[in-house]
């Protein structure tokens, strides 16, 4: 029998390595590349439900935010509807990096299923969303 957590964490080390590479080029980090396709482009987001949205801790998506707003892709502004809250909006550098890291997300894609094919990915997807559940719902531990 084989270690399906050890594929799992290995490739996905793999994914994430080759996805910090490419962002380095242009100054940044999966983890901002993350967040900037998590942000609605137009109108922000709550701060309050970015990380939830990410499936990221509080503590992580802070030091991602304030990294981000020190390389000017985010901007913090009073919620309009809730002045309690606070709005992360992109800036036009934010906005023309969050277009290239869906352009990379896309070429991505485009090659896992060339390369594999639509049956396979789909077979691998329904695993994923199998052990998700089993997860959830404490089947394991």
């Amino acid at each position: 029998m084989k270690f399906i957590e050890h594929s799992l964490r290995y490739t996905w080390q793999s994914v994430s390595k080759m996805h910090n590479e490419e962002a380095k080029k242009y100054g940044g980090t999966l983890a901002h590349a993350q967040a900037l396709l998590n942000l609605d482009p137009n109108q922000g987001i709550p701060s309050t439900s970015l990380g939830p949205k990410m499936g990221m801790e509080s503590t992580s998506l802070s030091r991602t935010l304030k990294s981000m707003e020190q390389l000017n892709l985010i901007n913090r502004v009073a919620n309009p509807e809730d002045r309690r809250s606070v709005l992360i909006k992109l800036t036009e550098k934010g906005k023309d990096l969050r277009n290239l890291a869906k352009k990379n997300g896309l070429k991505f894609n485009k090659v896992v299923y060339e390369n594999i094919g639509k049956e396979d990915i789909d077979t691998f997807l329904s695993v994923m969303k199998k052990i998700n559940n089993m997860i959830k719902k404490k089947k394991i531990y």
